[in-house]
């Protein structure tokens, strides 16, 4: 799902990574290979040498999205591409990093995204219950939750977007939406704690989850409308697709961790 999401970012709209080109340094490494600025920057759509670039990133996020569905334990070349489309993911989360003028949050509220085909790739070779499987959930969750609260709770400027979709679900006004946003980072940052104590972390686990949930449709909820064409489906939809990691990885740990497993200490070393 995160790599489909992706995928159509990039496909129908564009991939985020203009801020990544568009500096000096780029250009002066293009004209020292022999390139000219009007080959560099184009002269319209699709036809510049960094729109071009751009374009083609959309390629592994197909073959990705493909991968996730058909990578096996014993295919070394399957497993290699999945964690080459987390590199991927990688690069984008730091285009993202470096458009928001380096704001660290920006950078590891990615986490959860970056490492999911990492995650994938080990449940397959070492089994769903290994603990290095649940060591980089655990990374997963508390990446993605501790940057959402950190945005939620002002200690870095707080997205724009992060008091529209509530405001826009809530009908809610500035004081109200602020008050809704600074109790949901205290939550976020809970979660995080929470994963450390043994008797709260598959509650804390169950909670992130339906609120990775809920965070991730309400982009489109937010956003589509009957007055849009498709009902802006193109536009927001893939928002919540590609941010299935968010809900998925807190999840797969409250599987893990639910009460039968209890006498076996929660996770094995071994396949299952």
């Amino acid at each position: 799902m995160c790599f489909a999401g992706w995928a159509w970012q990039h496909t129908y709209w564009e991939g985020p990574y203009g801020p990544l080109f568009w500096q000096g340094e780029v250009f002066d490494l293009a004209s020292a290979l022999g390139g000219q600025w009007d080959a560099f920057v184009g002269s319209g759509a699709g036809d510049g040498w960094v729109q071009r670039v751009i374009a083609w990133t959309a390629w592994p996020y197909i073959v990705c999205m493909v991968l996730s569905l058909t990578a096996r334990a014993r295919a070394r070349a399957q497993l290699a591409g999945l964690v080459l489309g987390s590199a991927c993911l990688a690069v984008l989360a730091y285009a993202k990093y470096v458009a928001s003028l380096r704001e660290l949050p920006m950078l590891i509220e990615h986490g959860g995204q970056v490492l999911s085909p990492i995650l994938l790739a080990l449940a397959l070779v070492y089994g769903a219950r290994h603990r290095a499987v649940v060591a980089v959930a655990v990374v997963a969750v508390v990446t993605t939750f501790a940057a959402h609260g950190a945005y939620a709770l002002g200690l870095w400027p707080t997205p724009a977007s992060f008091y529209g979709i509530p405001a826009v679900l809530l009908g809610s006004d500035d004081a109200t939406t602020t008050a809704f946003l600074r109790s949901a980072g205290a939550l976020d940052f809970a979660v995080c704690v929470g994963l450390l104590v043994p008797a709260a972390r598959r509650s804390c686990m169950l909670y992130a989850a339906l609120w990775g949930l809920l965070t991730a449709a309400a982009r489109p909820a937010a956003g589509m409308s009957t007055s849009l064409s498709y009902w802006g489906a193109d536009q927001f939809l893939h928002e919540a697709v590609l941010r299935a990691p968010h809900f998925v990885a807190p999840l797969y740990l409250a599987l893990v961790w639910r009460p039968a497993d209890a006498a076996s200490a929660g996770v094995s070393t071994s396949r299952p």
